[in-house]
């Protein structure tokens, strides 16, 4: 085993054209890729695979998916061929058990909310990489735990990237202009802040019953965008950093706070 410890991250995708742009966003991903140890392997976790049940892609040249419409052509002439590791994702499946997890060999790939962010931190694609599904038949608490079964790959220089937005609310978005944050999702995100390095007594995280807020249902109308989050704080061990590489609120609700654990 490595002595060296990977960190766990969660990032933000926010819109596929952050691939095309250079921003603060995207300068912030460069920085990651350029100034973290390099992994053996990485582990994605994107808002943009919500299934029934727990799946993981097993094949050894995942596609490219471009799961969006309507943006520029040179969005959909972008590849990112990263080989993918039968082998890690049959070790995913074991530190998953007793949950059934699916190896998918044909039916998914890296969507956008992987790709779109590692192609910043990686632009050559040459880091073995699988991606795990978001099970949305499972409640909160049970992405945190899968988080923290998974914590054990970062002892293995294996690299957990979990990609979404802790605000995700594209029915509000300003999309004609002004980026003033709507108190709601203001609130919310600080929320969120204030509680990443929250340690309990036995009690549960408050990260996990965040949809008992008032400002919850505003914030987050779908849970996909806010469970990556869980994964990566279920990889904290309560003594490291946890820092944050980014932040922001663009066009009024989403959220482009990002998460550094380690």
């Amino acid at each position: 085993m490595s002595t060296r410890r990977l960190p766990a991250l969660f990032l933000v995708h926010c819109s596929p054209m952050n691939v095309l742009e250079d921003n603060q966003y995207t300068r912030t991903w460069q920085h990651l890729g350029e100034t973290l140890p390099r992994p053996k392997a990485i582990v994605a976790v994107s808002a943009h695979w919500y299934t029934r049940g727990t799946g993981v892609t097993a094949m050894t040249q995942p596609p490219t998916i471009h799961d969006f419409g309507g943006f520029p052509q040179a969005l959909y002439d972008t590849q990112y061929p990263a080989p993918g590791s039968p082998e890690l994702a049959q070790r995913v499946v074991e530190l998953l058990s007793p949950t059934p997890v699916a190896l998918d060999t044909q039916a998914w790939g890296f969507d956008h909310g992987s790709w779109g962010v590692l192609i910043k931190m990686y632009p050559q694609a040459d880091i073995p990489m699988i991606q795990l599904s978001i099970d949305g038949n499972q409640p909160a608490q049970w992405h945190l735990e899968a988080g923290r079964r998974l914590a054990s790959l970062r002892d293995e220089e294996v690299l957990l990237v979990a990609s979404g937005n802790v605000v995700h609310n594209l029915r509000a978005a300003r999309w004609e202009g002004g980026n003033e944050p709507y108190p709601w999702a203001t609130s919310f995100n600080e929320f969120v802040k204030e509680n990443l390095t929250w340690r309990g007594d036995g009690a549960e995280h408050p990260l996990v019953h965040y949809a008992a807020r008032d400002d919850a249902l505003l914030a987050n109308p779908t849970p996909e965008h806010f469970l990556p989050l869980l994964y990566t704080l279920g990889a904290w061990d309560s003594h490291e950093p946890i820092t944050v590489p980014v932040d922001g609120i663009e066009m009024g609700s989403l959220s482009m706070l990002s998460v550094q654990v380690g």
